[in-house]
Formats: structure tokens, sequence, C-alpha cells
């Protein structure tokens, strides 16, 4: 029996289990089982070269955006409109059968935006090129998850599905658990709070199906028994996702305004041309990128051409900045000088830990060089060694 045919199984049996007090610690198990053969399902089969016919491009700007989606919703029109770049579109199906990248430029950023082609159900499990799409997906900062407003809310729960089976986990934090294997020592099993959804003999149980006999575990929050499953795992991937629904045209007006009155969501309309700019802003919004301009001492702020920041890339702090400028500014720096939403006030001196905001400025002032030609008598340092023993001794004045 294949691992498809094995989760097949899994899940037959978890539909016709009832769900009570008496079933959790069971369905729990079904559930690691599933986790262990769908992370079995992503790996490469054994003895492949690791060269295969996928369509991954080179990163390129200050992020990183996919369009994901059924076939046939608007992707290769809504990439045409945003970017400039030609994209293959017609009343068929899989017209886009490659990765189409475009670029994307907004507040002085340049943004990379992916045309994927179109998912279907059993993407997860390979069909229609469905891994690697996901797989390009996973790589990317943001999602646009493009659906048809004209069509049911099934969509969106699919490729939700989909998308949870291979990983990712769209607008989700990661869950507050501490988990570490040991070597010995047995399972230590602690809790801040009370926890309703698992209890230790179940935390157990699944540990058992994972083979780990030896680790601490501790919740800081309650958490469910899918994501004590996600942390054993180790590979999910937490991303931020928003729900374009394109043609509005042609649905009602109080259609568009429920769907428009839904999270993470923006309504559009490729072909009258329609909420672009809310689509870019709500875009912007969830990538979080800060944007940091440089001012030269005595001279003033170059605002063409600011250093790109974010939290999922490296961090905004001024140690980041310095770091995106030069790996050996940061051991030069003295302090900086900062000008912005995140300074008290102007200019605030600042140390290495101070986190920036969109639209500061910064002023780096380096320490001075070595002081080997200072004269007189304020020489900031000696010439003298460190050690009393390796001082010459003086002639003494008198013989």
């Amino acid at each position: 029996m294949g691992i498809i045919e094995k989760i097949k199984e899994i899940e037959a049996e978890m539909a016709r289990t009832q769900k009570n007090k008496a079933t959790e610690y069971h369905l729990g198990q079904l559930k690691a089982k599933i986790a262990k053969l769908r992370t079995q399902l992503l790996e490469p089969p054994k003895g492949s070269s690791g060269g295969g016919d996928g369509f991954e491009v080179t990163k390129f700007g200050h992020g990183r955006v996919a369009l994901i989606g059924f076939p046939s919703v608007g992707k290769s029109t809504l990439l045409t409109m945003l970017t400039g770049t030609h994209s293959e579109a017609a009343s068929y199906e899989f017209t886009t059968l490659t990765c189409i990248p475009g670029i994307i430029h907004y507040n002085d950023t340049k943004i990379q935006l992916l045309d994927l082609p179109g998912i279907i159900e059993g993407a997860s499990e390979g069909k229609g090129r469905g891994r690697q799409v996901i797989a390009v997906a996973k790589s990317s900062d943001i999602v646009l998850m493009v659906l048809d407003a004209s069509k049911s809310e099934g969509h969106r729960q699919i490729l939700t599905k989909e998308l949870e089976a291979v990983g990712l986990r769209l607008n989700k934090r990661p869950p507050q658990i501490y988990f570490k294997k040991k070597k010995t020592g047995g399972i230590s099993f602690n809790s801040t709070m009370p926890l309703t959804h698992v209890d230790e003999k179940l935390c157990y149980q699944i540990l058992h199906e994972y083979k780990i006999h030896n680790a601490e575990i501790l919740f800081r929050e309650d958490a469910t028994v899918d994501d004590f499953i996600d942390v054993i795992e180790g590979n999910r991937k937490y991303m931020k996702c928003v729900y374009v629904y394109n043609k509005i045209d042609v649905i009602g007006i109080d259609d568009v305004d429920n769907l428009a009155r839904q999270p993470n969501s923006v309504v559009i309309s490729c072909n009258l041309r329609l909420n672009f700019d809310r689509l870019l802003a709500k875009m912007w919004e969830e990538m979080g990128l800060v944007r940091v301009y440089t001012k030269p001492q005595g001279q003033q702020p170059d605002f063409g051409d600011p250093v790109v920041l974010s939290v999922d890339r490296g961090g905004c702090s001024v140690e980041d900045f310095c770091n995106h400028i030069h790996r050996s500014l940061v051991k030069d720096v003295k302090y900086v000088l900062v000008w912005g939403i995140s300074a008290r006030h102007y200019p605030q001196h600042c140390g290495l830990a101070h986190a920036l905001q969109d639209e500061d400025v910064v002023q780096v002032v380096k320490k001075k060089e070595g002081n080997e030609g200072a004269r007189g008598r304020f020489k900031s340092h000696s010439d003298a060694p460190a050690r009393i023993s390796d001082r010459q001794k003086k002639a003494p004045l008198k013989q």
C-alpha cells in the first residue's frame, strides 16, 4: 500500500470515529500518523539525483509575493496589470504552465510578484504539478490567494486545506510550546496554564508514535493537538496570506460588501481595473517592509535610494541596518543619530539595539581611528606595556 492510500485509509477511519472523551487519545494518534506520512510524501524519493523539472526563479528585490489560486481566476491578468510583464491569458484553463516573475515598483521598493500555474484539489499529493507550485510559494514572503468572487466559498477552504497538508500555515503564529529532545531522563511535561485540548497522557502517546521517549515539553498557551504535532515535526512555515476576490463586476453590491468585510480580504476587478491601490496598500502592510534613509555627516539625507529592512529578512534594528550596509560596520559604530517615528526627539542618540520604523533617517557616527598621531599631555592612551613586569626600569638619577 502506498503512502497516499495509507493517508486516505487513516482519514476514513477518523471520519467514522465519534469525537468524545473516550476517543480523543485514539484520534490524536491518528493525527500524528497522518502528519508523519505527509512528511514522507514531501521527501524526494531515495536514489533520486535531486534535479527536477521545478520552476524556481532567482530572488530579486526587497520582497517576494506568490499568486496562488484555481485555474482561470485572473492571476496572469493581475500580474500583467500590476507589473507590466506580459503573462499569457486566455479563456481556457492552465494557460500558465510555468512560473512567470514580474516586478512591482511601490514606495521606492521593488517587490517580486510570481504568477504560478493554477492548482487543483489533490495538489498536495502531486496532482497538476501541485507540489512544485506550493514549493515556490513556500519561498515567498506572503501569499496572495486569488479567488473568483462569483464562485462558492468552498474554493478558499479547498486551497487552504491543500496548503496546510504540505506544512503551510496561513495567517497563524507559531504555537508557544517549548520542545526539546534529550538523550536520557524520560519525558518532562509542564504547562504554565490549564490545558483544555490536550493532557499529559495524550502527549505521551503522540511522542510514542514518533518513537521519542526522552524529551522536555512546556506549554505556554492552551494549544491543540495539531499545534503540538506541528512543533514536533518542526518543518512548518507560518505565512501571511491576503485573499484577493477578483471579478466583482459580475456580482451584486451586497455580495461585494460582504466579501470586503472579511478579515485579510481585498476585492478587485481586473476587467474594470478596480481597487488596485487598496490591494497594493494591503500587500505593503502585510509585508511589513521598513524603509530607512541614510544621512551623511554634514549633508542632507539621501531620499532617493532607501535601505529596506523587514522582520522576516533579518530584522529592523540598527545593528541589522549596519549589517545590511557592510558586515564590518557594526564594530566601528560609536552611536547613531535617528530622526523619524522611532525617535523620541530629533535627533536621538541610539545604540545598536534600537528598533527602526518606516521612513526613519539614520546617521552613523563611527569611532575615531587610533591615536598614534596624538600629541601633548592629553593622549587618550599610553604606549607603555600593559603588564608591570614588562616595563623597562628607569636609570637612577644619582649614581
